[in-house]
């Protein structure tokens, strides 16, 4: 009897196993074969602050963002009250709420679309500490999801999606500084598998693609992300350029510098960072530079 349940039971999971595959991995079979490493995605900068005052780099929720097809989201922490809440530079400035509150959502989203790969890039500026980071993870129940390496990867080491999929570790979790894989072994230290290139650009022609973040480091061996967000300055003071959003997020704009970067490093972006990523259309740029 034992014997003719493991055929059947073999079957089913190779049919699920191909259903996956047949629904796409983050919206297109052709990604399911892809190394993350080798696969580009448009991303929300400052993906918590939501409105239209001038310290607010977005005008949909992090869901939404979801919902549009990127996969990226990059947020800023801070330490306030006792708590880490989602604060643009001081929480005296714009406090977004608490990182349990953003988190949730994303948990949300990820239990409905079992198909996709998200990667959650978090600033931490004020130094705290990854197990508070990781309480509120697993407080969300984030932390099931969270992709953790046994040791750290080259850029060919990382798995594909589809692979990442089936395991159910299908969010990737970066932190700029005070990363400690010792402590938290799924929140990762952004500049050793990352550069960035320069940000607060008020040049609309984007006209640069060098190495900005980590200083001196050598770009080899690392996967980079692109700050394609523009701002405007007003006494001094850098504010998110909200009227050029539509021309900054064009396939035109976001394809220019990715050739220059494509010219620059012999590779085309990993992430790209976008500011009001609802407009303009970065998700066909995002598939033109995935050759889909």
């Amino acid at each position: 009897m034992l014997g003719s349940l493991i055929p059947i039971a073999v079957a089913v999971l190779a049919a699920g196993l191909g259903t996956a595959e047949a629904a796409g991995c983050n919206g297109n079979p052709a990604l399911c074969s892809r190394k993350y490493s080798n696969v580009t995605q448009v991303g929300a900068h400052d993906s918590a602050f939501v409105g239209e005052l001038p310290t607010e780099n977005q005008l949909v929720s992090a869901t939404d963002v979801l919902n549009m097809g990127a996969r990226f989201l990059q947020a800023q922490t801070h330490s306030w009250e006792g708590g880490i809440e989602m604060c643009h530079t001081s929480c005296l400035e714009l406090d977004a709420g608490s990182l349990h509150d953003y988190l949730a959502p994303i948990k949300t989203w990820m239990d409905a679309n079992p198909n996709e790969v998200v990667t959650l890039l978090l600033t931490n500026q004020d130094a705290i500490s990854v197990s508070d980071f990781a309480a509120v993870f697993q407080a969300v129940g984030l932390d099931k999801y969270a992709y953790s390496p046994s040791s750290t990867l080259t850029l060919d080491q990382w798995p594909t999606l589809q692979s990442m999929i089936n395991a159910g570790t299908r969010l990737v979790v970066f932190m700029d500084y005070h990363a400690d894989t010792s402590q938290v072994s799924y929140i990762l230290d952004e500049f050793t598998y990352f550069f960035e290139t320069p940000y607060d650009t008020t040049d609309a022609s984007f006209p640069e693609c060098t190495l900005d973040r980590p200083a001196n480091a050598s770009p080899d061996g690392r996967m980079y992300i692109v700050n394609h967000f523009l701002d405007y300055s007003i006494l001094g003071i850098l504010i998110p350029d909200e009227l050029a959003a539509s021309t900054t997020n064009s396939v035109s704009s976001i394809l220019a510098q990715a050739d220059l970067c494509l010219g620059k490093w012999g590779r085309v972006p990993n992430f790209i960072l976008l500011d009001y990523i609802n407009k303009g259309d970065p998700i066909t740029a995002q598939n033109d530079l995935n050759n889909l």
